[in-house]
């Protein structure tokens, strides 16, 4: 795991957009695996620009997103349809019929969603760079406090804790969905590379374990300890509860001075 203690949100939000821009420009036809929410919003606007600005194109680019609730349709403007599109795909060259979500639309039988996600992953070749957010209670995706470790993308019921952060997206709290199809966390590590996105304090508490703590499904994010090519990218406010700062922050000395070492040869 590497562990990336930036200055703030700009930051962390630029080293996010790098990461997918090295990762499409080596492979034009690359598939991500997409994060909604407020923490990702900074890094899609780098994206947008680098589209826009500096000849970036996703123009053969597959992209499978984490999540969507239950009960939206994709044109409500709560749905993360809406948001991807409202948020990226709208504003750069992607084919957007090359952009998935789990949907559960009203003539799908929900449990037919998740194995169908995970066909349609494999058919695409799987997922490059899977891009994540996490919860404060340690979730990625909807993948709950509990769940399994090995779980495949499958229906979940949402925490309470949940359902409340969530609310300030919802004018009408009885519209307001509690159950979820979220990629499941064995989906998720199967990605090649991973990237966590994390900022602000009240991200601290769960961020510790995730890096700190033991591999348990009490925290699920914690699982990427286990996964080799993970990069977490955090700033200040985000890694202020963990116990090892110093030596991440001497571990990213080292790997300056072999960076400039192998820039100056």
């Amino acid at each position: 795991m590497d562990v990336v203690i930036l200055k703030d949100g700009d930051a962390v939000a630029a080293a996010g957009a790098d990461l997918l821009q090295r990762v499409l420009r080596r492979k034009p036809n690359a598939v991500f695996g997409l994060a909604t929410g407020r923490t990702p919003l900074a890094m899609y606007q780098r994206l947008i620009a680098a589209c826009r600005d500096e000849g970036l194109s996703f123009r053969d680019v597959t992209t499978f997103n984490l999540d969507e609730y239950i009960g939206l349709s994709p044109d409500d403007p709560q749905s993360y349809r809406a948001y991807m599109k409202r948020e990226l795909f709208d504003e750069i060259d992607i084919d957007q019929s090359n952009t998935f979500l789990p949907e559960c639309g009203e003539k799908t039988d929900p449990l037919d969603v998740g194995p169908a996600y995970e066909a349609l992953i494999r058919s695409r070749g799987g997922i490059d760079l899977q891009v994540l957010g996490i919860g404060r209670n340690g979730h990625i995706g909807f993948n709950e406090p509990t769940s399994s470790l090995n779980s495949r993308t499958r229906i979940k019921t949402l925490t309470r804790e949940t359902i409340a952060a969530n609310r300030q997206y919802f004018n009408d709290p009885l519209a307001q969905p509690q159950l979820a199809v979220t990629m499941g966390i064995a989906t998720i590590m199967d990605a090649r590379q991973i990237v966590l996105l994390a900022t602000g304090k009240e991200k601290a508490e769960a961020v510790r374990p995730t890096i700190e703590g033991p591999v348990s499904a009490m925290c699920p994010a914690s699982i990427l300890q286990m996964h080799e090519t993970v990069s977490v990218l955090l700033d200040e406010a985000a890694a202020s509860a963990l116990t090892l700062r110093d030596y991440y922050d001497w571990i990213a000395q080292q790997k300056r001075r072999i960076s400039g070492k192998k820039e100056g040869r």
